[in-house]
C-alpha cells in the first residue's frame, strides 16, 4: 500500500493515465503495472506477451492502446529506440530493473521525454528510490527515497559514512519484507538490527552507493 500510494504521487499516476503493462507477472515490478492504475482510477492495458520482444509490435501497441505511461527495463527502452521509436506519443517513461546507461538517458532527453530512473530490490517492495532523468543530472542519480522509506550508507562496521564517501546502501522503512521464506540464516544476514533506531530493521542491499552534495543518491 505504501509503495502504490507513493508511486501515485511520484512519478505520478492519475485517473486519466493509460498504463501499458509489458512485464511478466513473474517479475515483481509487474505489480506497479497491474495495481498502480487501480489505486489511481486509471486504466491498465495488457500488452500481448509476443509484442514485448518485438519493437514494431510494441510500438503498435503503444499507439493502439493510447498509452500515456509505460514501465520497462533499460533493455526494452533501448530496443525501442534502436528500432526508430522517438516517443512521438510523449508517454511517461519509467525505467528500472537494470542500471540506466548514459546513452539511453541521453535519448530520453533528446526526445523531450518525461522519464524516471527507478531503483529498488524486491526485499524492500520493488522501488525504493527514484529520480527524474534531466539534462542537468549528468551523474544519473537514483534520487531520493520514496515515502516512508529511509536510506543509510554504512561502512563494514555498520557506521554511517561521511557524505560523498562510498558505502553499502541499506534501506529501512515501511517497505521491508519480513525476511526470506524458510531461510532464517539469510534473513539474519541481510535484515539486520537498525544501528541508529532501536527496534527497527535495515535491509543490506549489497550495493555500493554514496550521497551526493545535493542530497541525492549515486549508485556505484
Amino acid at each position: 500500500v505504501n509503495f502504490l500510494l507513493s508511486m501515485r504521487e511520484r512519478p505520478g499516476l492519475a485517473a486519466a493515465d493509460r498504463l501499458l503493462a509489458v512485464t511478466t507477472v513473474g517479475f515483481d515490478i509487474a505489480l506497479l503495472e497491474l495495481l498502480g492504475p487501480l489505486v489511481s482510477g486509471g486504466t491498465c492495458c495488457l500488452c500481448p506477451p509476443e509484442a514485448v520482444k518485438d519493437p514494431d509490435q510494441l510500438m503498435a501497441e503503444i499507439r493502439r492502446t493510447r498509452a500515456t505511461i509505460m514501465q520497462a527495463t533499460p533493455s526494452t527502452w533501448s530496443m525501442l529506440f534502436q528500432a526508430g521509436w522517438c516517443n512521438a506519443e510523449k508517454i511517461k517513461i519509467l525505467c528500472g530493473g537494470e542500471p540506466l546507461p548514459r546513452e539511453l538517458a541521453q535519448r530520453f532527453i533528446e526526445t523531450e521525454s518525461v522519464a524516471w530512473n527507478l531503483y529498488g530490490p524486491t526485499e524492500t517492495t520493488i522501488w525504493s528510490t527514484l529520480a527524474p532523468v534531466t539534462a542537468a543530472d549528468a551523474g544519473l542519480s537514483i534520487g531520493r527515497p520514496i515515502a516512508n522509506t529511509q536510506v543509510h550508507i554504512l561502512d563494514r562496521h555498520g557506521r554511517l559514512v561521511p557524505r560523498g564517501a562510498p558505502g553499502e546502501l541499506c534501506i529501512a522503512g515501511d517497505g521491508l519484507a519480513e525476511g526470506y521464506l524458510n531461510n532464517p540464516e539469510l534473513t539474519a544476514e541481510r535484515f539486520i538490527a537498525h544501528p541508529l533506531v532501536p527496534g527497527e530493521r535495515l535491509y543490506r542491499t549489497g550495493d555500493l552507493a554514496r550521497w551526493r552534495a545535493d542530497g541525492t543518491l549515486m549508485h556505484l
